[in-house]
């Protein structure tokens, strides 16, 4: 993959251009529609986020039941129409500037529209699913949720970066499923030992500073069927979501942008933090040693990733490497948990 030199390019929208024939345009932290090439885009983005996050925020202080879940649907479907069209407005402006090495939506605002659309067709689905008495809080669930998010994922990339033009799949290294993807893909995968063990002493001394014990993203199998649910889940379904969104969408925008080290150092920021944004625990203390050590415990796997995509130009290669170090964590998880 052919990355350009890094430039003066920022990720941000209220950095203009040092000339723009069109004349100096608001960015994105500017309320205004004055000058803007799509002010309904941004309107409604504003708006619908801001009510939608109002309504979701209502919905939670509730505390159940029907009224606050109609409320909660309607918010989170807000909150995806405003960050949906704010993504949108941004990419047209952005191409507006002709800001050439990159010019769409920010790969943090298609992330943060991910969440809403990922929650509320959860949900949905969910909730008939409870009402037939299906358990949704084991592997199958895990299951549910991660193949929602893969597609919430890919489906935002292509609505509103790949069909407005912004970058093709080819520029972001998803290639053909074929022979060579496979080759590319035990490649990746022969990295996930070393990663591993750069990893563990990391995560031994952040577990010497912080006493808590590692949350795990997946529950639990409990049975041969659980597991395989857990193996698809987290080694196939999982790792295809997250490394076209993480590598090969926010990596090749933001190395057009930053350079090849900023670009990775921040996708790989990004994919730490999107995987602590749901730990809780029983404290404060305890929540945010959670969050510390699974942020960090995953920085080093996340610039693997990133440095790999980089150099090999294909997204299958750092599937590969993505989908055995999650094989042979859930391995050892499994075999950890029947053996106690």
């Amino acid at each position: 993959m052919t990355t350009p030199a890094s430039g003066p390019e920022s990720d941000a929208s209220t950095d203009p251009p040092a000339a723009d024939p069109a004349g100096a345009r608001p960015g994105a932290s500017v309320f205004t529609i004055e000058g803007r090439p799509a002010p309904a885009l941004f309107v409604v983005g504003w708006l619908a986020s801001l009510v939608g996050l109002g309504l979701v925020a209502i919905a939670i202080l509730a505390r159940g039941g029907l009224a606050s879940t109609a409320m909660l649907l309607a918010g989170l479907a807000l909150l995806s129409i405003g960050l949906i069209a704010a993504a949108g407005s941004q990419g047209i402006e952005r191409r507006a500037r002709a800001m050439a090495a990159y010019a769409g939506p920010s790969p943090l605002l298609v992330f943060a529209a991910s969440i809403p659309v990922s929650i509320l067709i959860i949900v949905i689905i969910a909730l008939p699913l409870d009402a037939l008495g299906v358990a949704l809080d084991g592997p199958l669930g895990s299951l549910l949720s991660v193949a929602v998010q893969a597609t919430a994922y890919i489906g935002l990339i292509r609505l509103l970066v790949v069909d407005t033009g912004a970058l093709d799949w080819l520029a972001m290294g998803v290639r053909r499923l074929d022979l060579a993807a496979f080759g590319e893909m035990a490649g990746g995968a022969l990295w996930a030992i070393p990663v591993i063990v750069l990893t563990g002493p990391i995560l031994a001394i952040l577990l010497t500073v912080f006493p808590v014990t590692p949350q795990s993203p997946l529950p639990p199998a409990g049975s041969a069927t659980g597991f395989a649910l857990l193996i698809f889940a987290g080694v196939l379904v999982a790792p295809l979501g997250e490394e076209v969104l993480f590598r090969a969408f926010a990596t090749t925008a933001w190395v057009r942008g930053l350079g090849v080290r900023g670009g990775v150092v921040r996708a790989a920021v990004v994919f730490a933090f999107a995987h602590i944004l749901t730990i809780s625990g029983s404290s404060a203390g305890d929540a945010i040693g959670l969050a510390v050590v699974g942020f960090a415990s995953r920085l080093p796997i996340a610039l693997a990733l990133g440095l790999l995509f980089v150099r090999r130009g294909t997204v299958w290669s750092a599937f590969g490497l993505h989908a055995a170090f999650n094989l042979v964590l859930l391995v050892a998880a499994e075999a950890a948990n029947r053996t106690f």
